[in-house]
């Protein structure tokens, strides 16, 4: 019987793209010290840290830092560390890290997972409620399609709130800018990529503009105007891709590539009801 690859499998090849990149950095900043950390977080007792380390070392990890809370909450150590991106299993840790401000997302298991770049890292996120706030979100569910592209086109000029993964693709533009530095834009070892349902015409240059006004750079936008995001996601072959929608996310699975739930805004609200219906 074949089984599903667990959530640390699957986060295994970010990972390890990532540790490429602060080879890549150590490279060209010989005395700076490393650029990105890990912290392997877990609900288990401390007397399990030697196999942990163990498994660690057997798979060259450079994870110096470990969590073992034997089942207290960790999010009070991750604010500590000032952490930069949460990934768990556990759907209702994740909605904790993100009240309290961190970015953090839902890893979910695949039957089928497509290999990725060894040596460059992407990721792809989705925009409104991931990037962005859930406020043009909002506009559509309460109202439908056209007063969102109605208020889309009014508020053209008007920046969009921030939402709860900004603060990663910060992180991930500044290590960009060190490649940029030393003239190595072409071939960075990190790719980013908004991936969004919004329609490039009608409601694509609020996105951009609000990037531009952050003052962040996305490499590549894909605006599908509603089109399935799986087959565009499978030629990307990012290493984790981002969705606040369960849908996207599922579909984006089914097609082989990694996808996180970021639990954040009005489609949470909606898939709470739909469930408490489902169970009545």
């Amino acid at each position: 019987m074949r089984t599903s690859p667990s959530p640390l499998d699957l986060a295994f090849p970010f990972v390890k793209a990532l540790e490429a990149v602060n080879c890549r950095l150590r490279e060209l900043y010989p005395q700076s010290e490393r650029a990105v950390r890990y912290c392997l977080v877990t609900y288990n007792h401390a007397h399990v840290g030697i196999r942990l380390i163990n498994t660690i070392n057997h798979h060259n990890l450079f994870i110096e830092r470990f969590c073992m809370t034997g089942g207290s909450s960790p999010i009070g150590y991750l604010k500590a560390w000032q952490t930069n991106l949460y990934l768990s299993a556990d759907a209702d840790k994740v909605r904790e890290a993100l009240s309290e401000g961190i970015a953090a997302a839902t890893m979910f298991t695949s039957e089928k997972v497509t290999e990725v770049s060894e040596s460059q890292l992407r990721v792809a996120f989705d925009g409104d409620a991931v990037l962005f706030s859930d406020e043009s979100e909002r506009i559509f569910k309460a109202h439908g399609l056209d007063k969102f592209f109605e208020h889309e086109r009014d508020n053209e000029d008007t920046l969009l709130d921030h939402g709860p993964l900004k603060g990663f693709l910060e992180a991930l533009g500044k290590l960009q800018k060190k490649f940029y530095a030393k003239g190595q834009r072409l071939d960075c070892p990190i790719r980013t990529y908004l991936v969004t349902a919004r329609s490039a015409a009608s409601s694509g240059i609020r996105a951009l503009k609000t990037l531009r006004a952050w003052g962040l750079e996305i490499d590549e936008a894909l605006f599908l105007a509603g089109a399935p995001k799986g087959p565009m996601l499978e030629k990307i072959r990012p290493h984790i891709y981002f969705d606040d929608q369960m849908f996207h996310v599922e579909g984006a699975a089914e097609m082989g590539t990694v996808a996180a739930h970021v639990p954040y805004g009005i489609a949470q609200k909606h898939n709470a009801k739909q469930n408490i219906s489902a169970r009545k």
